[in-house]
């Protein structure tokens, strides 16, 4: 198979948890077309996904070449703590795939359940989202507000998403508030997000790939 040509728009491809972060990644991939070519594997997974794909398959392996960033779309919990640095070890390794210039990582981050980032499309708040039940809570405040949605449902996930201007200003806030708490910086950075993945904080650090795509413009 030849090597894909460099498209004038940057190649971006999402690794997505679950079915829910599929459907939000899709509703971006169309509303930002313009600027960005945006594409995920059409099964869920994540950081050994990646490297996976980018190892073995011809179709990822190239692309490597024309492809800009990689992003991961996924939830903070504590029972992943003990991955971060396998993890880590993925984001250097596929960096590296390219060796005149690194290919840029980008981690899109949740605390607990996607739909805390959904949440954030109407209010801020910042509960504690480390039990099942404080994920729940959350997860019926969403279908009280959009009593259609499901996990994965695109009509729902896009009722939710075209108020994305207001999460990103809700979650800015996330961000910042955790400067008090011990957040290295609010630049991203692996120190960050080293900080971010294992300190067990509620946030949502989504807004910074929104704002990338709207800088594209």
């Amino acid at each position: 198979m030849p090597r894909k040509v460099k498209s004038a728009k940057p190649l971006i491809y999402v690794f997505c948890e679950g079915e829910s972060e599929q459907a939000y990644t899709d509703y971006l991939k169309k509303t930002f077309a313009d600027v960005a070519v945006l594409k995920r594997p059409p099964d869920t997974g994540l950081f050994e996904e990646a490297e996976s794909k980018f190892s073995k398959s011809p179709k990822y392996k190239n692309s490597i070449d024309v492809t800009d960033e990689i992003w991961f779309f996924y939830d903070v919990e504590e029972k992943d703590i003990p991955k971060w640095n396998d993890r880590f070890n993925i984001i250097k390794k596929l960096r590296r795939l390219r060796k005149k210039q690194e290919i840029r990582v980008r981690l899109l981050m949740t605390s607990g359940c996607i739909e805390y980032w959904f949440m954030l499309h109407y209010k801020y708040y910042t509960p504690k989202l480390i039990t099942v039940s404080e994920k729940e809570k959350v997860i019926s405040e969403v279908k009280k507000l959009i009593p259609t949605y499901e996990k994965g449902n695109y009509a729902a996930t896009e009722k939710i998403a075209v108020n994305y201007q207001t999460a990103m200003d809700n979650a800015k806030k996330t961000v910042k508030a955790l400067l008090s708490d011990g957040l290295p910086g609010l630049e991203d950075t692996d120190i960050r997000n080293q900080w971010l993945n294992t300190k067990s904080m509620t946030f949502s650090n989504v807004y910074e790939a929104i704002e990338y795509l709207q800088g594209l413009r």
